[in-house]
């Protein structure tokens, strides 16, 4: 069975916004949604999202300026454009800031979930399977990780953390945005959860491998 996806929904319209949700919800997904962008940041930096339902014009600003800023952090989460804006030249502008994918308004809200499950099933085999990193060779669609040619297996968890750095790459992700991974296994994260398994990853894939910065949080180490 798959798992649920966590969705950030960006929509300042409220009857279009409480559609959504509630179809999202209905899909079997789980959704938060914001109406600003100011609170889509502060999301952002308290929860990993698997992917991000973004209008382009909200009252604080511009959803193609919040998407760039996204993509030149190096945040990778998958970002589908919801807009009124329906011109070719604005579509191109939103695919080439970053976005996965680009729905204009008004829109079927069965189309609105296959081009969700598109995005979710190309990010689950794809956009880039196979990573190297350092003495590192990580397969995301098979989670399998090679260290120097080895085999190296991580526990559900220790893959759900692992996989959140390497889809931040650079990013410092705070303690808060990480145990965020580990709620959806249905137990309760203990206070030290998070230091006990970065030590454990340490010394499975080596111990340079995650930074701490302290107080802060932790990111992936350089290669």
């Amino acid at each position: 069975m798959e798992r649920a996806m966590r969705i950030l929904l960006i929509e300042d319209d409220t009857v279009l916004g409480a559609a959504v949700r509630d179809q999202i919800a209905a899909d079997g997904q789980s959704v938060d949604w914001v109406t600003r962008l100011d609170a889509a940041g502060d999301a952002m930096a308290g929860a990993a999202y698997d992917l991000v339902l973004l209008d382009l014009m909200l009252p604080d600003g511009r959803g193609i300026v919040f998407l760039r800023s996204l993509r030149t952090r190096g945040d990778v989460t998958p970002v589908i454009i919801l807009t009124a804006l329906d011109q070719i030249s604005d579509r191109i502008e939103g695919l080439n800031a970053g976005a996965d994918d680009y729905l204009v308004k008004p829109f079927d809200l069965a189309e609105l979930s296959a081009r969700i499950g598109s995005v979710a099933r190309r990010y689950s085999g794809n956009p880039n399977p196979i990573l190297a990193h350092g003495a590192l060779v990580i397969d995301l669609a098979g989670r399998t990780i090679r260290c120097d040619g080895r085999p190296v297996q991580l526990t559900a968890r220790e893959w759900a953390l692992f996989e959140a750095f390497l889809t931040r790459p650079g990013q410092l992700l705070s303690k808060a945005q990480l145990e965020d991974k580990l709620y959806a296994f249905d137990a309760e994260v203990e206070s030290n959860t998070i230091e006990v398994h970065v030590s454990r990853l340490r010394k499975k894939l080596g111990a340079a491998v995650i930074e701490t910065e302290r107080g802060l949080g932790y990111r992936l180490g350089a290669p």
